[in-house]
């Protein structure tokens, strides 16, 4: 089967996209692993312990950097200091300066913190922090004042009689080697390979040094970092990178237990105030712009952090499985460097708009360099990136065309990005042809609630796949269900400050679909296509549209910072064929789901769909069996005893609603009244067994009945009733056959609460949205959200369903459900040429999130 790319971003590379090569650099037989540049110099961290020395105008190698016993594995510029920082897998942190190229102090960590991965500065502390192999995070400040370490060790390691500070004191000679003795090997970062039975030495994993060739250069200064600037495990694995915040304030932190930590940066050491967790592998790249963090992961993964709110707000897939290594930002433009030597740029809006082979291997190292000479011909932006192949590469890069309006993470309210990644979110869900009801495309079931998983993740929701199991007795095969998908859109943090918590909404959707033969479409069903205003392909408005158009709704509000209540999207399989096992599975994960205020549901509205015309239209088929002919009379009133006994009686308030729902629809009161309020039967097929030829008498035949119930009819009551009454006609027909009935599925009638501010708030929703007062209707089935032009506009809101997992939700959450259709009763739902209004899917993702911003204001938790 094939596979189909899970992400979110539209590929909007164009000719001409990529960014020239400019030059390349060859490191000899090492691996550039890490890269920082100044306004004449490149400097590159190698394999080989040295730092190499590249003047940017000729591109020629200046200089080499010599005094780590280890790979050099992260470089740092305090520009203002005319400083360059190196960490190493040596446990030092070297200090040289950038204009002399010589060495000034080394920082000694101890072997008992590893490699050094990861460096940042800050240049408002003067402090340099250290990410280390042992977990832990690591500070020293270069302030006089406050650095005990400098006191005690800079008698025994000057040369000079005394200094006032610690620049004066860099400028003293660095030609001769320091007294301070070596490092002792640690037992298990200097140990040898088991099988070579070898003591731990300094050698072990520096092969090249050797007691042969010159000694490294080494500085003359020594520091250690104090016992009270170190956080024992900061992280639970490697802390790999490090990225401080506008003026140094915040500093993010990511690690190899796949999280993210943010750090607040006093004067006494970082404190930490939060920790995303990103669960797609270690952490292995942080670049930071403004107050968002992009975190580049272990298994291809990019997560868009938004630090003001604390929460997930998008991810990017670069590319599944392939390691992230290193990231760099040009203003909104992100570029990503990946293990199989590709260079990616991502746009604000999240979509990968160049892509290009830039090293024969893995791409190590990459940062962006702002050349000094904007008027020369070479530009004034370049993108520098080292990899295993020996080469560090220099290309050309222009930065993106300003945004009008940066504010947010995903683009605002009329911004029209955010309405090309719904559509095209929607051409790709389209695409998978979910049919539940065939078991020939069970995988493209599993596939369309894997992709859903995916493309909610990257709209900024917590995601998991719930699995629907049997037993054994329950399903002989034993074969399971479609899997729910369930996610979460958190609401920001501080809104609701009268609360004890945020208001929690679930929407309750489906993306199974039903069959779609070829026969009677215009164009393929599972490729969606755009005409005259309408979006066809089969789950369009039933119910991929609306599932994705409240998301959607939800990742806005979020980037807006303006998601005052928390949305868990709960999303099944197995709709189309009667939700089986659903209610088990909510069950069984409850506590994921957690507490839920209101329920809001978007379903489909075919024509002449049993359960909104049934009772309303003449049904010839009832005449072919005398059995079935038996059920109605001549008035299609049903004739099972006690079939109307219980249907609520009509209100006067109905009665005037209906009279204002015939003047608008120009169709008799009653008829409506019949459609919507009173119950009904209806025969859908009639199968014969045999080669179906007008000289054979079927030896077998088979019938389909449906009943619509209504308030306050019992449905066990109603089953029994039909059941009853069936075996009792049959017995009076005193035929020699044989009567087998079997009730294959049912659902009880559902009634939403129209006093309550649950649905208030979508009403008012509806009218700011459409500029009109919705209509309230029932029907039964699944309906519609019908705005069209008669002699005014026409919007409705459904009072009554017959979804039948609607009603255990309400039971099992103990609140009310609200239902909100987004198409119309021309959309084709169930039928060829399945579509949606482009107007109504628009304005239904705006409801929505005009419905979450007044339950937020609104919100009084649920009383159970």
């Amino acid at each position: 089967m094939e596979r189909r790319p899970a992400s979110l971003s539209r590929d909007l590379q164009t000719d001409g996209a990529l960014p020239p090569l400019l030059h390349s650099l060859h490191e000899l037989r090492s691996s550039v692993l890490s890269l920082a540049s100044n306004s004449e110099h490149i400097f590159s961290g190698s394999q080989t312990q040295d730092i190499s020395v590249w003047e940017k105008q000729t591109f020629t190698l200046k200089s080499t950097l010599r005094g780590h016993t280890g790979s050099v594995l992260a470089l740092e510029l305090a520009k203002e200091k005319d400083w360059l920082f190196s960490s190493s897998g040596d446990s030092t942190v070297r200090i040289w300066s950038t204009t002399e190229l010589t060495p000034l102090y080394v920082l000694d960590l101890g072997t008992g913190a590893g490699d050094l991965f990861s460096l940042a500065w800050s240049p408002s502390l003067q402090t340099v922090y250290i990410g280390c192999q042992n977990t832990s995070l690591q500070w020293y400040s270069f302030d006089l004042s406050s650095s005990p370490a400098l006191s005690s060790t800079s008698t025994s390691s000057i040369h000079s009689s005394s200094f006032t500070d610690l620049d004066s004191l860099a400028g003293s000679g660095t030609s001769t080697p320091s007294t301070i003795p070596p490092r002792k090997a640690h037992k298990f970062f200097d140990s040898y390979p088991q099988y070579e039975r070898r003591p731990a030495d300094l050698l072990a994993r520096n092969p090249s040094t050797s007691a042969a060739g010159s000694p490294p250069e080494l500085a003359h200064v020594t520091l250690a970092v104090p016992p009270t600037n170190v956080i024992d495990s900061a992280h639970y694995g490697y802390v790999y990178c490090m990225a401080l915040l506008g003026d140094g304030a915040l500093l993010a932190t990511g690690s190899g237990d796949e999280t993210v930590k943010l750090w607040d940066c006093t004067t006494s050491g970082p404190v930490l105030i939060h920790e995303f967790t990103c669960t797609h592998g270690a952490i292995l790249a942080l670049v930071a712009s403004g107050d968002t963090v992009y975190a580049g992961c272990q298994d291809g993964y990019v997560k868009v952090l938004d630090l003001e709110t604390k929460t997930l707000v998008r991810t990017i897939i670069v590319q599944e499985g392939v390691d992230i290594l290193s990231m760099s930002m040009i203003d909104s433009d992100l570029y990503t460097c990946s293990a199989d030597g590709w260079i990616k740029r991502w746009s604000a809006s999240f979509d990968c708009t160049a892509s290009w082979r830039g090293h024969d291997g893995i791409v190590l190292s990459s940062f962006i360099d702002r050349n000094q000479h904007p008027n020369k011909r070479t530009g004034s932006l370049r993108l520098v990136t080292g990899g295993n192949d020996n080469y560090i590469k220099v290309w050309e890069v222009d930065p993106p065309v300003p945004r009008k309006d940066v504010g947010g993470v995903l683009p605002r309210v009329g911004d029209q990005s955010i309405t090309d990644t719904m559509t095209y979110a929607l051409s790709k869900f389209v695409s998978i042809p979910s049919v539940s009801s065939d078991p020939s495309h069970t995988e493209d079931c599993r596939q369309a609630a894997i992709w859903l998983k995916k493309c909610l993740s990257q709209l900024g929701a917590h995601t998991s796949l719930e699995l629907i199991s049997f037993t054994q007795t329950q399903l002989p095969t034993g074969e399971g269900k479609n899997p729910l998908v369930l996610g979460t859109f958190e609401g920001t943090q501080g809104h609701n400050p009268g609360s004890s918590r945020r208001p929690r909404v679930l929407f309750y959707g489906h993306y199974d679909v039903i069959p779609a033969p070829p026969h009677g479409w215009s164009s393929d069903p599972f490729t969606l296509n755009g005409r005259n205003g309408y979006l066809y392909g089969r789950g369009v408005t039933d119910d991929k549209g609306p599932v994705l158009a409240v998301a959607c709704a939800a990742a806005e509000l979020r980037t807006k910072r303006a998601l005052g209540c928390d949305l868990v999207l709960l999303v099944e399989g197995e709709e189309e064929c009667g939700s089986a096992g659903f209610g088990e599975c909510v069950q069984r994960y409850k506590n994921s789901i957690g507490e839920i205020d209101a329920i809001l549901i978007s379903g489909e509205h075919p024509d002449l769909h049993s359960g909104v015309e049934g009772g309303a239209v003449v049904e010839p088929m009832l005449d072919m069996v005398r059995l079935l002919a038996s059920l109605t009379d001549g008035q299609r009133k049903v004739q099972i005893p006690g079939f109307y006994d219980h249907v609520r009686p009509q209100t006067q308030e109905e009665r005037e609603l209906y009279k204002l729902l015939s003047d608008v629809t120009r169709r008799p009161a009653a008829s409506l009244s019949s459609r919507w309020r009173e119950p009904s039967l209806t025969l859908h097929t009639i199968e014969i067994s045999g080669p179906k030829n007008a000289t054979v008498i079927p030896g077998l035949v088979k019938s389909q009945v449906s009943v619509r119930i209504v308030p306050d009819q019992d449905l066990d009551t109603i089953i029994k009733a039909l059941v009853a009454y069936l075996e009792t006609s049959f017995e009076a027909l005193q035929s020699p056959n044989k009567l087998k009935v079997k009730v294959e599925h049912s659902a009880d009638w559902w009634l939403g609460n129209l006093d309550d501010h649950w649905f208030k708030s979508l009403e008012s929703a509806v009218h700011d949205v459409w500029g009109v007062a919705p209509l309230r209707i029932r029907e039964g089935g699944v309906s519609g959200f019908e705005p069209k032009t008669l002699q005014r506009e026409l919007t409705c809101l459904t009072a009554m369903q017959s979804i039948p997992s609607v009603p255990y939700l309400e039971k099992e959450f103990g609140c009310h459900a609200l239902h909100l259709p987004m198409g119309q009763s021309s959309d084709q739902a169930h039928l060829p040429n399945e579509r949606i209004s482009l107007e109504n899917l628009h304005k239904g993702k705006a409801v929505v999130e005009k419905f979450l911003v007044n339950v937020a204001e609104k919100y009084a938790p649920n009383t159970r």
